[in-house]
């Protein structure tokens, strides 16, 4: 894991070049404009939805007595929007993520490869349209077992973990994609996946583990609710500064592979 632990170091000291402090500004500007302009048409709406199936289906006497069950008896006057907020918090991740790997990520891999890698020859192995495709197909994947979650927020820690698995495979599939689609062809990428899949996946389950912070700011009840539009906010915000942070670290890790693997083909 040793080379795991250089390309953490190497991405912390480039997450404070300032080119990359520049950087997070575009992605959260684009996403914080498509919310806002979401939230004010659409938010009402869903939280009108969410409240008609309540009643619909008496889920007020059941979530009440559950919440009662746990402790938690002051969130049911605010179930209602708490469930609509969470259900709009992987829609927030994968507006981020898709802004981060069209506008950041291709700047990221050459940031890296030109200043650290410059012998590595650019194959062009992918494309954005591709990058858009692997993120959307993940965060399909991801929305689902998200909901399927959901209750978990009961229960904080437990929450926390499963974000983490969650985000491990999620940031493992769209990141090494989009740092390998200037430099690797088709087959060295799947090469790299086969041959580093465990330490690539432990940078994905510590870049998960970060990925969850912002969730827990969204366990604040009531308090949550009052402040949906400026948490809404800082979850964007943090979310890019994250994943610019798990793409310098996979960029740092999947270049160093593909250089290796590169000299060891022309050694065999």
């Amino acid at each position: 894991m040793g080379g795991v632990l250089r390309a953490w170091g190497r991405a912390f000291l480039s997450q404070w070049h300032g080119k990359m402090l520049l950087m997070s500004l575009a992605p959260f500007l684009l996403a914080l404009g498509v919310w806002a302009a979401g939230l004010y048409f659409f938010l009402q709406p869903l939280i009108d939805f969410v409240q008609a199936q309540f009643v619909a289906y008496d889920g007020f006497s059941y979530s009440s007595s559950w919440l009662a069950s746990l402790g938690l008896g002051t969130l049911k006057t605010v179930v209602v929007p708490l469930i609509a907020m969470l259900a709009l918090l992987p829609l927030m991740i994968l507006t981020a993520l898709i802004f981060i790997g069209v506008v950041a990520m291709p700047l990221i891999g050459r940031h890296v490869g030109l200043r650290h890698f410059p012998q590595l020859e650019q194959r062009k192995g992918g494309s954005i349209l591709g990058s858009v495709g692997v993120a959307l197909g993940g965060m399909l994947v991801f929305i689902l077992l998200w909901v399927l979650t959901l209750p978990l927020y009961a229960f904080p820690p437990l929450a926390v973990l499963v974000q983490a698995l969650l985000w491990g495979w999620l940031t493992m599939r769209v990141m090494v994609y989009d740092t390998l689609a200037d430099y690797a062809d088709a087959d060295e990428r799947r090469a790299i996946l086969k041959q580093h899949r465990l330490p690539l996946l432990v940078i994905g389950v510590v870049s998960g583990a970060a990925g969850a912070l912002p969730g827990v700011i969204w366990l604040g009840g009531v308090m949550a609710v009052v402040l949906f539009p400026l948490l809404a906010a800082v979850s964007i915000w943090l979310y890019v500064l994250i994943f610019i942070f798990t793409g310098l670290w996979f960029a740092y890790y999947c270049l160093d592979a593909l250089a290796r693997l590169r000299a060891q083909t022309v050694l065999e």
